[in-house]
């Protein structure tokens, strides 16, 4: 007997969708939505902003969970190099804003293209790895390091150290995953601490005032120290149970600064509490814990590569987040994800979970 054409067309639209991963970012959605309206002093106008940009989001997500992971995968060598040109254009010809040159001017748009290398930067270093299955030695680490450091050292150039190192830490993921040696990860970290003075000595000005005002951000209370200052006080005064939706007095009389976006987590404390935030980290804990049982059972070395990617890289945007403005991290232009306001960011986030997804629906490999 075949099934009403309906239930057809219903199965085949959530089919390749996973379950316990569209319930977890279900929630985080609709927490974003509460805390957005507050953070936006109760007007609807980013919120319509975001349920486009969700909608958006959401149909390039399902595509990609129904797409073959092999069939995404052929695409990493021409996104990848496309990526490095337009980094590269804009190192030429790129518009400079607060004083990063960052963005190219299209005409009819301006693209950031550093965001581009979100995904493509762990797809390629992941269809590296797949095409020399079975094969690997030391020297495809090597050949797998110097893909990491093209667009790195492009986005370093901006600059753009936060964003830089967060892609180039997504592609050192595919080396973990990949089985890079324990005592290489520890040598190496070993010789990134050696090497902070020299860093230090490269770092620009701007780069070393956030990690001092790290240190004490009160040295400069009405300046750089100011973003920390208030997220704190936000965050502290939210308490265990939190000041209640709508009631957070620092958030409302507009002391926190990037109050919908880098910082929405002081916004999301001061109302919600430490309860509150278990809930968040719990949510985002699921996530995790998910996409890592996903690496676990995939099919395919490319498959549980970059899964593994995104899935840490996932967890490490929530992590440094909320670090930053805890003050216990220097703040960098990284949002909170799926919960901060901004289009460009949930598409990649996006993208990533379509992908995630479609390494997830065994049952069509």
């Amino acid at each position: 007997m075949h099934p009403h054409p309906l239930k057809r067309l219903w199965h085949s639209i959530i089919q390749p969708l996973d379950a316990w991963l569209m319930l977890f970012l279900g929630l985080l959605f609709v927490l974003s939505l509460l805390v957005l309206y507050s953070a936006s002093n109760e007007t609807f106008g980013k919120i319509d902003n975001k349920l486009v940009y969700s909608a958006l989001s959401f149909g390039i997500l399902w595509l990609l969970a129904w797409s073959r992971p092999q069939t995404v995968m052929m695409f990493a060598p021409p996104v990848y190099l496309v990526g490095v040109l337009l980094l590269v254009a804009v190192e030429l010809f790129g518009i400079i804003v607060n004083g990063s040159q960052r963005w190219l001017n299209l005409g009819i748009m301006r693209i950031q293209p550093s965001e581009i290398m979100k995904i493509a930067l762990p797809m390629m270093v992941a269809w590296y790895f797949q095409h020399n299955e079975g094969q690997i030695r030391w020297w495809h680490y090597l050949v797998g390091l110097a893909i990491i450091l093209v667009p790195g050292v492009l986005i370093l150039k901006q600059p753009d150290l936060g964003t830089a190192t967060l892609i180039m830490t997504s592609g050192l993921f595919v080396l973990f995953f990949a089985g890079l040696s324990w005592k290489v990860i520890l040598g190496a970290g070993a010789g990134f601490l050696a090497s902070l003075p020299l860093v230090w000595h490269f770092m620009h000005d701007y780069q070393r005032r956030r990690v001092l005002t790290l240190l004490d951000p009160t040295q400069d209370p009405l300046g750089d120290g100011y973003h920390i200052i208030q997220s704190t006080i936000a965050i502290g005064s939210g308490g265990p149970w939190g000041k209640g939706w709508l009631s957070g007095t620092q958030t409302h009389l507009e002391f926190i600064p990037e109050r919908t976006t880098d910082f929405i987590f002081a916004v999301y404390s001061e109302e919600f509490g430490l309860a509150g935030n278990l809930i968040l980290l719990l949510l985002y804990m699921a996530i995790l814990s998910r996409g890592l049982m996903i690496t676990a059972r995939a099919q395919t070395l490319y498959g549980r590569l970059m899964a593994g990617s995104i899935t840490l890289t996932f967890f490490m945007y929530a992590f440094v987040n909320m670090g930053m403005v805890a003050g216990i991290l220097p703040v960098v232009g990284v949002p909170l994800p799926f919960v901060s306001y901004g289009g460009t960011a949930t598409v990649s986030l996006a993208v990533g979970m379509g992908m995630l997804m479609s390494i997830a629906n065994i049952d069509r490999r």
